[in-house]
């Protein structure tokens, strides 16, 4: 038996592996920080093998309710189709029960999205004419910071900007969006034919491309939550953000999506900046209409669950949605997909899934039709 997590995003510490049947592990932290959460790894030399992986640390990671509440950690043998395996939690440790089918096999907090699969992404969505790109800056690792348009920029066209990945761990946005632009992409589709008469898409694919390579699960390779950065960020720590926003200042902003993951709830659901003091009854309104179109789209979407709302919740000036909501006075709203199975629609096999926040993100496409009229 052989454990490795020396690939992308690879991340775990063997404590003890020479039985099978109580391997002993410990989830690292992240570069340059105290969080702790995310795991990648392959075991070898495990074929018809009964495997007990014991994380040791489970209850001192960053968000242990996470584990809470039938999670199953994912697993997958050629890493494009991942399911769950048997997981137990105590409180103090996170137990899997598994025996693989194969020689080897992945396990993975949630499936894992790597660079290459964004560049083929992004290379599909360039072969239309539709679709632009450009190299806004790079991290602070030396990555492209990428940006991608969709669509024909005008006057009277709404500008929607769509984000994933500040936290690299949450993979979610990444497949969420792959169904966006898929969707916006179809010629023969007529919502994607309506928005784009409408509308111009600006799209970052990934906002954390050093957090996502390294294995970090909350933020970039100077330990920073680029997600608590938008108020002053700096070239220093935070470039990412901060070329971000400056392409911001210079296209506009008319509608935000910032596709999340959480790990304790098991819905999705969308949050705004209630509190931004910029927020008008058009803006609460449209909220409302989006959320309720979403629903409509896809069951899968919650209208009636996620965090407090309006007073319940301090103002987050810092965060992305915040941020831009204020700044440019307008609709920016925060997607949550979860990590556990999705409680009102279970799948026994997989969980929520890649394939879910996929379908999530052509559903996205409807709900935004719904509002684009009045982004303005």
């Amino acid at each position: 038996m052989h454990i490795s997590a020396s690939f992308e995003s690879g991340s775990i510490e063997v404590v003890e592996a020479t039985d099978p049947g109580n391997v002993r592990l410990r989830i690292p932290t992240e570069s340059a920080s105290d969080y702790r959460m995310w795991f990648y790894f392959r075991v070898s030399g495990v074929r018809a093998t009964e495997l007990r992986l014991v994380f040791e640390n489970a209850g001192e990671c960053s968000y242990p309710s996470g584990w809470e509440g039938g999670y199953r950690v994912c697993a997958s043998y050629d890493r494009e189709d991942w399911f769950r395996v048997p997981t137990a939690y105590d409180g103090t440790t996170m137990t899997v029960s598994h025996q693989p089918e194969r020689d080897f096999v992945y396990y993975a907090y949630f499936a894992p999205y790597a660079s290459e699969r964004q560049h083929d992404f992004v290379g599909r969505c360039l072969a239309s004419p539709l679709a632009r790109h450009e190299v806004l800056g790079t991290s602070l690792d030396g990555n492209d910071i990428e940006l991608m348009t969709i669509g024909d920029s005008g006057a009277a066209k709404r500008a929607c900007w769509l984000i994933a990945r500040h936290h690299p761990g949450e993979t979610q946005g990444s497949f969420w969006l792959e169904g966006v632009c898929e969707r916006l992409l179809d010629g023969s589709d007529p919502i994607a034919r309506r928005l784009l008469e409408r509308a111009v898409f600006h799209i970052v694919p990934n906002i954390n491309p050093d957090g996502s390579r390294r294995g970090n699960h909350r933020t970039n390779a100077a330990g920073k939550n680029l997600n608590r950065a938008w108020a002053e960020p700096t070239m220093e720590k935070t470039p990412e953000v901060f070329v971000v926003r400056e392409r911001m200042e210079a296209l506009g902003v008319d509608f935000l999506i910032d596709a999340h993951a959480v790990e304790w709830h098991p819905y999705t659901f969308i949050i705004s900046g209630d509190r931004v003091p910029s927020l008008t009854d058009h803006l609460l309104q449209l909220r409302t209409r989006f959320d309720e179109a979403l629903a409509q789209a896809s069951p899968d979407h919650a209208t009636e669950y996620g965090y407090p709302r309006d007073g319940d919740r301090p103002l987050q000036p810092t965060l992305c949605s915040s941020w831009v909501a204020d700044h440019f006075a307008c609709l920016a709203l925060t997607l949550e997909m979860p990590f556990k199975d999705h409680a009102p629609h279970p799948d026994p096999r997989t969980g929520w899934s890649p394939g879910r926040s996929h379908r999530l993100g052509l559903a996205s496409l409807e709900a935004l039709n719904a509002v684009v009229d009045d982004l303005r």
